[in-house]
Order: C-alpha cells, then structure tokens, then sequence
C-alpha cells in the first residue's frame, strides 16, 4: 500500500490524466473500431477486457467492499475510490508494457505480463536481479491465483449457499470446482469465450438491483457521499454492531480492498491483455485502463451506497452476509421478496466462477514461466484442489492469506514498471502522435 498510492499518483500526473483524457478513445477500441482481424494475438481487445474483469470483478465487489466497511467504516470507501482512479493509470501502464515486450510462440499462443517485461525490459541493465524480480512475481502469481483467485471465492460462494439454501459448503465447493476445471482445461480461448459472455450478465444482473435500490433512497445519496468523504479522513466512532475505526484503520482497509477488486499494480491483467489481437501496445493500455473505472468506480460503489442507505454497515455483519442483508432490506418495498433474495447468491456464484477463471489463466502463464508448457496441466489440477479447500476453510484464515500473496505480486511489478517508465512514455507518445497524424490526413 505504502509503494501503490505514491507509484499511481507519479503515473496521473507524469501522463497527464490519460485516464480521463483517454476515456473516449479507449471506448472507441473496445466497441471495436480499431479491430484488425490480421493483427496478432489470441482474443479480441473486448474479450482481453472480459477476462481481466472476469478475475477482478468478484468477491472484492461483494465481500470485500463489505469487509472494508465493517473494518474501516464508511470512510474506507474513498480510499477505495482512491485506489481505482490511480489504478486507471497504472493499468495502463503495466498491460501496455506486458503486449510490447509478450512472446509470441510458434503455435500462436502468447505468453506476457510482467515476468516477461521484467526479464525482457531490465535484463540488459540489471542481469540477474531482472530474472530474480520475474521469479519472485510469477512465484507470487502462482500464489495468489491459489488465494485471491480461487479459495476467496469459493469461500465467498459456499457462504452464501449455505446462508440462503442450506447447502453444505463441500458440495458447493465441489460442483464449483468441476465446473471451473471443464472451462479451463481449453485454455484462454475458451475461457475469454466464457468471459466475454458471463461478464455482462452478472454486470447487469447485480447493477441492476443497485441501481433500483439507489433509486428508491435518492434522498440518501447525497448523505451518504458526505459520510463517506468525512469518514475517509476522520474515522468512524464505534455504534451498533461496527467496530469503530481511526484514520489510519480506514485508509488502510480502503486501500486494501481496493488493491483486492481492481488489483491495479498487482500485475495481473497485463497477464490477460497481452494476447489481445493488436499491433499497438498502447492502444490495448487504453482498453485496459477502463477496468478499474468499472470494477471499482462503478461496481463496489453500488454496494457501498446499498449498504449504507439501509444501514446494514452498522449491523454487525460481516462479509457477504452484510451485503446480502443490505439488498434484501433494500429491495423490501418492491415485494418481491421471492426474486429479490436470490440477487446477492446468483450474482457472487456467477462473480466467483468467473474470477476464477480468469485466474487460473494467470496461474498457468506463472507457472508456465517457472517450470515450462509441462506444468500446465499440473498447475490446473492443483489450482481446482485448492478451489475446493477454500470452500470449507475459515473467512479470516483465506483473506489473511490472500492478502500476504499478494504483496509477493506486487512489489516486484512496482519496482519494474517504474524502471521501464521512459520506455512506456516513449511508446505512449509515438501512438498518439501516429494517431494525430492519421486524423489530419
């Protein structure tokens, strides 16, 4: 936390808030008017997008937002806010440094993120310690692909079927892991083909009991922002069932996660954007950069505003169980309690199954790094054990551990993209004075 913040405010304002001035051109690639069916690459810029959503847009948007509120208060919602603007910027950063320096195989498959930019970007200057910084990160990456990636959230899920159906948290846990391993035992094709499908459900499924629950407080919405805003700088005083928080615990649980929802600076999407068809590697930072703005500035802030406006925050809850309680209060004046209460379960089964997709992806390309194409298989078998073991071990012992893991991503893709900066604003300023030069002719 302490190196992400001063590394995404270097980033905005060395690039002049590419993230807000970008914005329109980075729509423009997505929608697909810059797609070249000759370029190379596996998946298109939309489905690089979906999958590097698939994997942040999870448990971090339900649970974890929750978790930052019951810990921190509602203050720890700015900082998260904090953390995907600056996010946008270092999105960009890290996946345009991942497709310029991506391999390319013989058989077409891609291999990029930043043990590749690493090594291929610092060996020349600083030889092995380049090589050690790759290890440490894709060694991290395995790590957390086993934590974050798959055992929160099939802790998260199995919670919550039992909690709403009565369900044992094995046989959650196992039908899950079937499920994931016939997906990813096709590889990054099948999974964004998953992805680009399952992201935009889920998206419009759980947004849209937000969005009516939003509508049906409007006069809070005001009040809640001002709390929030107050809260991030003062703490909030112990009441109810909260714990109380001071600055600090607020900052600290904002930022956390925010760091666990867009996971920006992490290093992981550049994993995912590095097989996106184009020639330009900045123009896939540019899709990339819109991430955060919808996982983070978009999809926790819904479940923020939801959970105060109907004061579950002060309940005593804790984790999915104060979400769920939140829509289901909030939705309570349109009578539909039969639909209404299966919103929060359907919505964190579809957003756990597809983060864990698109982690494994990571998890194989690390491994892949580390050990060659003959650990892939391997890698998958033990990534689906360790999806089933999340499903019946302890809340705080799986959070815990994500939270370690991914320091072990972290910092080493810190160290790396700030190392490679000249590099990215040189490739950043031959693309857009390219682009002004294909406009004025």
């Amino acid at each position: 936390m302490l190196l992400l913040l001063p590394v995404g405010i270097y980033f905005t304002f060395s690039l002049k808030f590419i993230q807000i001035r970008n914005l329109k051109h980075s729509l423009d690639i997505i929608r697909g008017k810059f797609d070249d069916p000759k370029d190379i690459g596996e998946i298109s810029h939309w489905r690089a997008l979906t999958t590097a959503l698939s994997a942040t847009v999870g448990t971090g948007n339900i649970a974890g937002v929750a978790l930052a509120i019951y810990w921190g208060g509602p203050g720890a919602v700015f900082w998260m806010w904090v953390t995907g603007f600056l996010g946008m910027a270092t999105k960009f950063v890290g996946c345009t440094l991942a497709h310029h320096y991506r391999v390319v195989h013989a058989d077409g498959s891609i291999s990029g993120g930043p043990m590749y930019y690493i090594e291929r970007g610092l060996k020349q200057r600083f030889g092995l310690f380049a090589k050690v910084l790759a290890v440490l990160f894709s060694a991290g990456t395995v790590l957390v692909s086993f934590g974050l990636g798959n055992m929160a959230q099939s802790n998260s899920i199995a919670d919550a079927m039992f909690t709403n159906y009565h369900l044992p948290h094995w046989l959650t846990g196992l039908t899950l892991t079937i499920l994931v391993f016939m997906v990813i035992i096709g590889g990054i094709r099948r999974i964004a083909q998953i992805t680009s499908k399952l992201v935009p459900i889920m998206g419009f499924l759980y947004g849209a009991g937000a969005v009516i629950i939003i509508l049906l407080h409007l006069e809070f919405v005001l009040p809640a922002l001002r709390m929030i805003v107050h809260d991030a700088f003062t703490g909030t005083a112990a009441s109810g069932g909260f714990v109380g928080s001071t600055f600090l615990i607020t900052a600290r649980w904002g930022i956390a996660r925010g760091i666990f929802s867009n996971e920006a600076g992490q290093g992981s999407a550049p994993i995912a954007h590095a097989a996106a068809k184009t020639k330009w590697a900045v123009r896939e930072g540019a899709v990339a950069a819109v991430g955060p703005l919808i996982d983070t500035l978009i999809i926790c802030t819904m479940t923020a505003l939801v959970i105060i406006f109907t004061g579950s925050w002060d309940s005593g809850l804790k984790g999915v169980s104060m979400t769920m309680s939140a829509y289901n209060a909030g939705l309570a004046p349109i009578q539909l309690t039969m639909i209404t209460k299966h919103i929060v379960p359907i919505s964190l089964l579809l957003f756990a199954f597809s983060t864990t997709l698109g982690w494994s992806y990571y998890g194989d390309r690390a491994a892949t790094y580390l050990f060659g194409q003959g650990s892939i298989l391997p890698y998958r078998l033990v990534y689906c054990l360790f999806l089933f073991m999340g499903s019946i071990w302890s809340l705080d012992l799986v959070w815990n551990f994500s939270d370690m893991a991914i320091t072990f991503m972290t910092i080493p893709n810190l160290i790396a993209v700030v190392l490679l900066f000249p590099t990215l604003k040189r490739l950043t300023h031959e693309y857009f004075e390219r682009m002004r030069h294909e406009l004025e002719t």
